[in-house]
């Protein structure tokens, strides 16, 4: 790069050396790039910075509302309590106690033996055998009766069959007492010492309390 200026009819002439403008323009550079960083992470603090918190002390110092003022004579509408006659009683008054809360449904009981003897009909299992839920429909409408059950057990324990011999009246108690007894476990019956299937008749008999 030259520079060229013209004094007294001559020419005067600058030259600088090329790696001096390198470093100037790198210089440059640099500096234009170390502003940015500094305006941008002023930004940010700003940006980012909280307001100071309200202390205990400054949430104490705030002062109540005034109490409100009594009310001056006939400033309401209403008309004045007149006293009573005598021979009169006040009124009283007289706190009743809430209604007592609906009875929860009792569950339905089985009248088929829980036990784990051999025989030649199966058993429930007392701790696998749990009774069925009063469904919530039946309940609503009152519904109750009795419902029994015949169930077909395989050599292994497990119900093989569930059919409903009598019913209660309501389908939603009949399907009740078999989905129960269909997630039963037995002690199968024994034939010669050996489990064999056999079948056994379970009643539920629904009842709301």
């Amino acid at each position: 790069m030259s520079a060229s200026r013209s004094s007294s009819g001559k020419n005067i002439t600058f030259h600088l050396p090329r790696r001096s403008l390198m470093i100037a323009g790198i210089a440059f550079g640099v500096g234009v790039l170390l502003f940015l960083v500094v305006w941008l992470s002023s930004r940010n603090d700003d940006f980012y910075k909280a307001g100071p918190a309200a202390t205990p002390q400054q949430v104490a110092d705030i002062e109540p509302l005034p109490e409100p003022l009594p009310a001056a004579a006939g400033s309401s509408d209403m008309p004045d309590a007149k006293p009573l006659p005598p021979g009169e009683e006040a009124p009283q008054l007289v706190e009743t106690a809430p209604p007592p809360p609906p009875a929860a449904a009792a569950a339905p009981t089985t009248e088929a033996p829980v036990a784990a003897a051999a025989g030649d009909r199966p058993q429930p299992i007392a701790d696998q055998s749990p009774p069925p839920s009063y469904p919530p429909a039946a309940l609503r409408r009152g519904d109750s009766g009795t419902v029994v059950v015949r169930v077909d057990v395989d050599a292994t324990g497990y119900p093989s069959n569930v059919t409903i011999i009598e019913r209660s009246g309501s389908r939603d108690l009949d399907r009740a007492a078999s989905d129960a007894v269909r997630r039963w476990r037995f002690q199968p019956a024994q034939s010669n010492g050996q489990p064999v299937p056999g079948s056994i008749e379970v009643p539920f008999d629904f009842k709301p309390q």
